[in-house]
């Protein structure tokens, strides 16, 4: 509880004179605001703990707000029942500033896999206090669902416990011994209580020593592949001097097919005309492929002849701008789309986040969908270049559900924006080609 202090102005316990009607809390808007912030610093970003009517910011009329009672544990509730079904919270957790503007600004995630469950956890997460069902209403809804549910199957995910003896009935002395479906169990060691021979002790002695015999052996293997590992790498690999040769010759060759390269789009015209290269497009020229250099196996960085650089699958195809900007690259269900520095700072702002959620166009279909999510919002600041990072979930036009991981970022007044998309069951795959895409992206032009 709080501190009581007499004879000090403005505590938080204060009695009226003659302890009749005391008001417990805040006397003023500043102090109930302070310890608004005093929770944040304290509790976290923990959902269950901050109710519509616990995160909302205090105002003028602060006191006519509706008061924290009994609806906040039931909120509580509903979330708890949220995150044990669905696997994780309604809302993002990575920041406490943040959980708790969300709280109080929009709704909660759909609560789409908790199946009978669902209204009743959606109900439990309502904004308004009032609107939530009190005890006595969740406590038969409980009943009810616990009634129509359907008996556990009980057949071959049963393990029972055998008896100590054969025939006999179990030690209740004896705690069962806990193992996993599995298991392996060596029924040698199941003859152990039985009374033995002075020779057969012996004998089982022994047989316990192998393995230790074994460990011996394995070490001995391991360091005699060791040493012949080294003595190969002393006597056949090359010297240095002999590398650095190889290396030369190597870059020697590379570099006697750069021209030959460089000569491709201007074949048919006079080797001497160097300024009629220049009329051709950059839309006509296909992008250019780059060795990959610390690439994931499968993925080779193309120039793009926008004026960037990105890493994408070796299989993909390129495909020519749309009239909004967008560079694609598809492979089968999946697409990378880029756009190279088409809208200003100074039309939709300089804050990367609130473009990305607010104002981007690329992720105007997620903000159209009426089932949509989004989770891992973050901005990210490298020296004077401003990013932000998220992923998000929706329901497109055809029904399909997707799944996307977004970048924007601010780079010379331009925003320049990394999206790959795919279905909502290729989360791993998504997430792997847009790491390697954000991870090699750069402009080449300026």
């Amino acid at each position: 509880g709080a501190d009581r202090t007499p004879g000090r102005a403005g505590s938080w316990d204060d009695d009226a004179a003659g302890g009749q009607g005391a008001r417990r809390g805040p006397a003023t808007a500043l102090a109930a605001e302070r310890a608004r912030q005093a929770r944040i610093v304290v509790v976290g970003a923990v959902t269950e703990r901050w109710a519509p009517e616990q995160a909302v910011p205090v105002h003028e009329n602060w006191r006519l707000a509706p008061p924290v009672g009994p609806a906040a544990d039931l909120w509580a509730v509903g979330v708890l029942l949220f995150r044990a079904v669905q696997g994780h919270a309604p809302y993002p957790e990575e920041s406490a500033a943040e959980l708790v503007q969300l709280v109080c600004s929009e709704a909660p995630a759909y609560a789409e896999e908790c199946g009978p469950l669902r209204p009743v956890v959606e109900s439990l997460m309502r904004q308004d206090p009032t609107e939530r069902p009190d005890f006595e209403e969740l406590r038969g809804w409980l009943r009810s669902l616990i009634r129509s549910a359907p008996e556990p199957d009980v057949g071959s995910s049963t393990v029972t416990v055998p008896s100590t003896g054969p025939g006999g009935a179990s030690d209740p002395r004896r705690l069962p011994i806990v193992r996993r479906r599995g298991w392996l169990v060596r029924r040698g060691r199941a003859a152990a209580p039985v009374a033995a021979h002075g020779r057969h002790k012996r004998g089982k002695q022994t047989r316990e020593r192998r393995p230790r015999r074994l460990g011996r052996v394995l070490l001995t293997l391991i360091l005699l592949a060791l040493a012949a590992a080294v003595l190969y790498a002393m006597l056949f690999m090359p010297k240095d001097g002999e590398k650095n040769g190889q290396d030369r010759t190597g870059t020697a060759g590379s570099r006697s097919d750069a021209p030959s390269a460089s000569r491709e789009p201007s074949a048919g015209k006079p080797s001497g005309d160097g300024a009629g290269s220049g009329t051709s497009s950059p839309d006509d020229q296909q992008p250019q492929s780059t060795p990959p250099a610390g690439l994931a196996k499968g993925f080779v960085v193309r120039n793009d002849p926008k004026g960037f650089k990105v890493a994408v699958d070796e299989s993909w195809t390129r495909r020519g701008e749309n009239t909004r900007g967008q560079i694609r690259y598809v492979g089968g269900d999946f697409e990378l789309l880029v756009v190279a520095g088409r809208d200003k700072a100074s039309e939709f702002g300089a804050d990367p986040m609130a473009y990305q959620q607010n104002k981007e166009p690329e992720l105007a279909a997620f903000r159209a969908s009426s089932w949509a999510s989004s989770s891992g919002l973050r901005r990210i600041d490298v020296g004077r270049t401003a990013m932000a990072e998220g992923e998000f979930s929706w329901r497109d036009s055809s029904g399909r559900d997707v799944y996307a991981r977004n970048l924007a970022m601010l780079i010379g007044g331009r925003y320049h924006v990394v999206l790959v998309i795919g279905p909502a069951d290729e989360r791993r795959a998504v997430a792997r080609y847009f790491e390697q895409a954000t991870a090699t992206y750069s402009t080449t032009s300026g």
